[in-house]
C-alpha cells in the first residue's frame, strides 16, 4: 500500500489518529481492563512502530508534487529549529515527567518539578512539533506537507489530548503541575508562576542533544538520502 498519495494520507491518518483512539479514556481504560495495563502498553507500541514504519515507506514511494519552492534562507532557520528540538527532545525523555507514558504515576510525587520541565511541561512534543515544522519550511512538495502537517497536528493536539487525560488521572494532584508548568514553552516564567530550572537542565543533556543533533545531520544523507552540506 505504497506509491500513492492516497497511500499516504491513509498511513498518516492511522499514525496520527490511531494514536487519539488508542489513548482515549474510554478505548484505553476498555482494553486494559480486558488484556491488562503492561499488555495494552506493548499492543500500542506495536501500533506505533508498524503505522510509523508504514507511513515512512509510503512518504518514501509517494511520487513529487512541487507546491511551492522554499527560499534559501529557510534552511538557516531550519537548521536552528531542529538545534532545538534535539535539545527538547532529548531532555524530554531523560526527565521524570507527569506528562510522560506512565507519569500518571506521580500523583503522589512531592518532589517540585524542575529542570526541563519549567520551560514546558510537554518537552518531548513540543521538540518533534518544531522538528516537523523546520521541515514544512524546506520541503514545499505534496508528500511531504501531508507527512508533516499530519506529525504537526499529532503534536499540538497530543498536548491538549495529555493534558485532559492527566486531568482525569491524577485528580486534584494535577492541580499544583498544571499551575506551576506550561505547556507553551517559557509561558510560565514569563507569568512568575516558575523559574527556570537550568541546574536541573544539567550540561550533560546539552551535550548529548548536540551530539544527536550532530549525528542527525551527518547521517541526513543516511537517514533521509538528501545530504544537508
Amino acid at each position: 500500500m505504497t506509491g500513492t498519495f492516497e497511500a499516504l494520507l491513509a498511513a498518516t491518518a492511522c499514525f496520527v489518529f490511531g494514536h487519539f483512539v488508542l489513548s482515549s479514556l474510554s478505548v484505553r481504560r476498555g482494553i486494559a481492563r480486558a488484556v491488562g495495563d503492561g499488555p495494552f502498553r506493548a499492543l500500542y507500541s506495536l501500533f506505533a512502530a508498524a503505522s510509523l514504519t508504514w507511513t515512512g515507506f509510503a512518504y518514501g514511494a509517494a511520487p513529487f508534487v512541487p507546491i511551492w519552492e522554499p527560499p534559501d534562507g529557510m534552511r538557516h532557520l531550519a537548521y536552528l529549529l531542529v538545534l532545538i528540538a534535539c535539545f527538547l527532545v532529548v531532555t524530554g525523555i531523560t526527565t521524570k515527567s507527569p506528562t510522560a507514558v506512565g507519569g500518571e504515576r506521580m500523583a503522589d510525587d512531592p518532589a517540585p518539578l524542575g529542570g526541563i520541565l519549567t520551560v514546558t511541561r510537554h518537552p518531548f512534543l513540543v521538540g518533534v512539533g518544531l522538528w516537523a515544522v523546520s521541515h514544512l519550511l524546506v520541503n514545499g512538495d505534496l508528500a511531504s506537507i501531508i507527512l508533516f502537517s499530519g506529525l504537526l497536528f499529532l503534536c499540538v493536539g497530543g498536548i491538549a489530548h495529555i493534558d485532559y487525560r492527566r486531568r482525569d488521572a491524577m485528580g486534584a494532584a494535577w492541580g499544583p503541575v498544571a499551575l506551576s508548568t506550561s505547556a507553551i514553552p517559557f509561558l510560565a516564567v514569563l507569568q512568575g508562576r516558575t523559574a527556570l530550572d537550568l541546574k536541573g537542565i544539567g550540561l550533560a543533556r546539552v551535550a548529548a542533544a548536540l551530539g544527536v543533533y550532530a549525528g542527525l545531520a551527518y547521517g541526513h544523507p543516511w537517514i533521509a538520502g538528501v545530504p544537508l552540506f
